[in-house]
């Protein structure tokens, strides 16, 4: 199966989130092979970033967003742990600093955007100023519903200047969620994760709903497209973002740069190196 196309959202197209299948049993339900495939996937996806990096023709920005414990940081840890950190950087964006809030809402995004060659991960990004704010009523109507247009202009651009954007919606249902919040109660290792917001956001659940459905949907453009992954299976949930990764990188047909140096001359300097050597 086409997995790039079967979970891309579409520009503008009806997405009812809450008839979208947080499991796709449907689809895959060998959680051995879809393990086993996804080590593979990892494999590739460090080939490819290795001719990204060497390229340094492009690069590509990662979007990760979800609801709490939808798991960001475990796709990161399972998909994107095969990359070179060298060529790969994660952003995390919590609540603004006071210098962040005194700059349009996009700056401190755009100032740690990848440069070529280089991947960026975002967990959490410049959509939370349409979900968020817009759930909590942090800035009013008027100011939210243009910042969709000016999302898509900030992404547009980082397109024409080499940018690939991939989006990942991680979707799972409310009772997947409350049974991963007492998986953090029950072990001690998981308490740090535990946060007052759990519970507080999950009376906002519909709102937040409706706003993930237009952000998705008025975001969703050829060159910067939003992927909603069934997130309640994890081994499913990295299964399908390896397999998009692995689309997305592999449709750049991306090739080594030539060398710069006269190989042959090399080769000769190698060898009377290798003679010296051996005649030691």
């Amino acid at each position: 199966m086409d997995y790039y196309d079967h979970f891309r959202v579409l520009p503008d197209s009806k997405l009812d989130l809450d008839k979208f299948d947080p499991t796709c049993k449907d689809l895959h339900d060998d959680r051995a092979a879809a393990e086993e495939e996804t080590l593979k996937l990892r494999d590739r996806i460090r080939e490819l970033q290795y001719e990204l990096y060497a390229e340094r023709k492009r690069s590509v920005l990662i979007c990760l967003q979800g609801r709490d414990a939808a798991g960001k940081d475990g796709t990161i840890r399972h998909v994107f742990r095969a990359m070179n950190p060298q060529g790969c950087a994660v952003f995390s964006f919590k609540v603004p600093s006071k210098e962040e809030a005194e700059h349009d809402f996009l700056w401190r995004h755009h100032k740690v955007t990848p440069g070529l060659g280089h991947i960026a991960v975002f967990n959490r990004s410049h959509y939370e100023n349409v979900l968020i704010q817009r759930v909590h009523n942090m800035v009013p109507k008027d100011v939210w519903k243009k910042r969709f247009e000016q999302i898509n202009d900030f992404e547009r651009m980082l397109w024409n200047n080499g940018t690939h954007i991939l989006k990942f919606y991680l979707h799972i249902d409310e009772e997947e969620q409350l049974e991963r919040f007492k998986k953090r109660l029950d072990s001690p290792k998981k308490h740090w994760k535990i946060s007052d917001a759990d519970y507080s956001e999950r009376p906002y659940w519909n709102e937040y709903t409706k706003a993930y459905e237009d952000a998705l949907t008025k975001c969703s453009p050829e060159h910067a497209p939003w992927f909603t992954i069934p997130a309640n299976r994890k081994w499913f949930r990295n299964y399908v973002v390896a397999k998009i990764m692995v689309a997305a990188l592999e449709s750049f047909d991306m090739s080594f740069p030539e060398t710069s140096v006269n190989l042959p001359e090399i080769r000769n300097l190698y060898h009377e190196e290798k003679r010296k050597e051996d005649a030691s």
